[in-house]
């Protein structure tokens, strides 16, 4: 989604945004659930509101799984694929829209001031063409690496190394309240994954 300065809002915050307006209604949001990509900034800001939060694998479908087995009702990527179970079973994307036009319209506020609570953490995802028969997950340096990274972050930030699904490559992803220290140790995890 789009705002009238041209900024382009992501399927993180938006979820977020349609988390805080249900509360607003004084409805019961018991939980959310996110991917393994969803920005951490959001998990923490749902968190000071209460809302436990819940990764779910890459893919809707996954988020969709997670939701019926808490018994929720909101979940999304960012991508943009947003579900709310009580409208609707797919990520719609006019119904998610409708969703967010409406908490704007019911605030009597912009995107960005409903949004003003919450700003996304830097995230840095680089790809590392994997070798035929590479089996990254025995890279003992790349565990010892990303787990010196996690411990060096603390709560500041997060690591999350995966496989592609569609192509041969490891997606070395960080993200971390500083943009220079979640570039640092993505490339310092990505060098070491093509040693390996």
């Amino acid at each position: 989604m789009v705002d009238a300065q041209g900024r382009l809002y992501n399927g993180d915050e938006l979820l977020y945004l349609m988390t805080v307006d249900r509360l607003s209604r004084n409805e019961t949001v018991p939980g959310v659930v996110g991917t393994l990509m969803t920005n951490m900034a959001v998990e923490v800001a749902l968190r000071r509101k209460g809302v436990q939060f819940v990764r779910a694998k890459v893919g809707d479908r996954y988020v969709l799984e997670e939701l019926v087995k808490n018994g929720w009702q909101l979940g999304g990527e960012g991508s943009g694929h947003l579900l709310a179970l009580d409208k609707h079973t797919t990520g719609d994307g006019l119904v998610s829209a409708l969703q967010v036009m409406q908490a704007c319209v019911r605030a009597g506020k912009t995107l960005p001031q409903l949004l003003a609570e919450v700003t996304l953490f830097p995230q840095v995802l680089l790809n590392v063409r994997l070798q035929p028969g590479q089996d990254w997950k025995a890279n003992t340096q790349l565990a010892q690496a990303t787990k010196d990274a996690e411990q060096q972050m603390g709560e500041q930030g997060r690591v999350l190394i995966r496989a592609s699904g569609t192509e041969p490559l490891l997606r070395v992803m960080v993200e971390a309240q500083d943009a220079a220290l979640a570039n640092r140790y993505a490339q310092q995890l990505a060098d070491v994954a093509r040693v390996g």
